[in-house]
């Protein structure tokens, strides 16, 4: 176990060696040649665009197709005034505009030029409201992150508890932006303002780390946990792209495989609460675009007309979708779910997930919207006290967990599978579940073991769990999970 102090980094940057793993908060300056404009200087009136600006930006908007009025690229961050303005000058905020973190603990021995970076969960939020509250915690700004963060499961330092990384460089990635490291935009009201900044967040510290070491890698391994393994599945080949051809570069996602069903009540929650997370980066732009409630009016009209165009092309989504994903789906946001993007990912990938993922089970399958009168309470708190209706349902969502990955376990030559029968979330990060005498196995193979079969090639590792509740070396955490109805019922954050 090791833990770190969050602390601003060094003027120069420089690698004084530190008594504890380094946690490091991004200069967005640092990767990029303009240093004219410190952090104070470009805190001021980050909304004030001139009304001669936006008017023109109005005529543009209307005059010109979708593609190039969505386009950040094509805008070149028209959106940002003053000298935030050029596309150049990749500016990386958390939500509330406080500067990202990572944690970094330095390998050692063999593990030296070898790295683990892993994206921490969260869950999201999908309206302006829920993001406002966010950005006031530390699931939206590092302003309220803890300075030290532990380091168990797969980021233990401990060969006795974490036998194949733990003399890697291994990185936590602080999840602050609400939408798995996926965002490119901004949202303004006239009073309150919002950075969904999650795909410059990630761009930024893989640079940051590149002369570090990272882009030295002999191997690399990506994962994440719940939001955190979406946005694996989301970043995965992006990526291998910086590293080495040489280096041996894989991905896992643990707990980040949501399922695209319906609810109880035959409603698609899950596939709602995507398109809310993607209209809210839609509005964004819209809302910064307008100096008056009647512009606003008309670009909203606009806006709606090219919804589709919007979500592909102008939400900065598109960098972070796969195009034979999105191409091949009449819906191109319906990539966002790992079971149409996991075929396109060219990397390795690893997919360790429960087969009755709490998170799912709670917000997903039996949303409180859905149980208005609590009749799942008692089997949400503990499993056998389940009825028999109940657990065929709960059956049935296995049962869809396995169809889709059926593909996948089948025909993927490089790819891994642990599918466990627990009501857990997330097993890598706790070390209780990753590797422990009393840890969860299927075939007396622990997750660390079945993890590390795989990346090193010892051994084909595609393991499914029979059916509940065949399997008593679970350690169901299912009473475990915190009950937060506003938030559970918008998908908002799992703690």
């Amino acid at each position: 176990m090791s833990r770190a102090l969050f602390f601003t980094p060094y003027s120069a940057r420089s690698s004084y060696p530190l008594p504890f793993p380094e946690v490091l908060r991004i200069n967005p300056l640092n990767f990029f040649p303009f240093s004219a404009y410190s952090f104070s200087s470009l805190s001021g009136n980050l909304n004030s665009e001139p009304n001669t600006l936006a008017f023109f930006a109005l005529l543009g908007l209307l005059a010109c197709t979708p593609w190039s009025a969505y386009s950040d690229q094509r805008l070149s961050g028209a959106h940002d005034p003053g000298p935030q303005r050029f596309g150049h000058r990749q500016l990386v905020y958390c939500l509330d505009g406080s500067l990202p973190a990572y944690h970094l603990d330095r390998g050692f021995g063999p593990g030296a030029r070898n790295w683990l970076l892993q994206f921490e969960g969260g869950g999201w939020c999908n309206d302006p409201e829920l993001c406002m509250d966010r950005a006031k915690s530390r699931r939206g700004s590092t302003d309220y992150m803890s300075k030290f963060e532990v380091f168990s499961g797969i980021l233990s330092n401990n060969a006795s508890h974490n036998p194949d990384f733990y003399n890697w460089n291994r990185v936590k990635l602080r999840y602050c932006d609400g939408a798995s490291f996926a965002g490119d935009s901004k949202f303004s009201n006239g009073t309150s303002l919002l950075y969904f900044r999650g795909q410059r967040i990630w761009k930024a510290i893989i640079l940051d780390l590149l002369p570090k070491g990272l882009g030295r890698a002999g191997k690399a391994l990506l994962s994440g946990c719940s939001a955190g393994g979406l946005a694996t599945f989301l970043h995965c080949d992006n990526f291998t792209s910086y590293l080495p051809r040489n280096a041996d570069v894989k991905c896992l996602s643990d707990a980040g495989f949501f399922l695209d069903i319906r609810d109880i009540s035959l409603n698609s929650s899950i596939r709602t609460f995507y398109e809310d997370l993607i209209s809210l980066q839609f509005k964004r732009k819209c809302l910064t675009w307008a100096p008056n409630l009647l512009i606003n009016a008309l670009i909203s009209c606009y806006c709606i007309l090219f919804f589709i165009i919007d979500i592909v092309v102008g939400q900065g989504v598109e960098q972070n979708l796969d195009n034979n994903c999105t191409s091949s789906r009449y819906l191109p946001e319906q990539c966002f779910f790992p079971q149409y993007a996991l075929k396109y990912i060219q990397t390795p990938f690893f997919v360790l997930n429960s087969a009755y993922d709490v998170y799912q089970f709670h917000h997903i399958l039996v949303p409180p919207s859905a149980d208005k009168h609590g009749k799942w309470n008692r089997c949400k708190l503990d499993p056998a006290a389940c009825s028999p209706d109940k657990i065929n349902i709960l059956q049935g969502f296995r049962k869809d967990m396995l169809a889709v990955l059926r593909e996948f376990l089948e025909y993927s030559r490089t790819g891994g599978l642990f599918i466990n029968s627990c009501f857990a979330h997330c097993q890598s990060e706790s070390q209780d579940t990753w590797f422990a005498v009393d840890s969860p196995r299927m075939h007396n193979k622990t997750i660390a073991e079945a993890v590390g079969d795989w990346y090193f090639g010892r051994r084909v590792s595609k393991e499914i769990d029979c059916a509940y509740p065949c399997d008593s070396t679970c350690h169901n955490l299912i009473g475990q999970v915190p009950n937060k109805t506003r938030h559970a019922i918008r998908f908002g954050t799992l703690e």
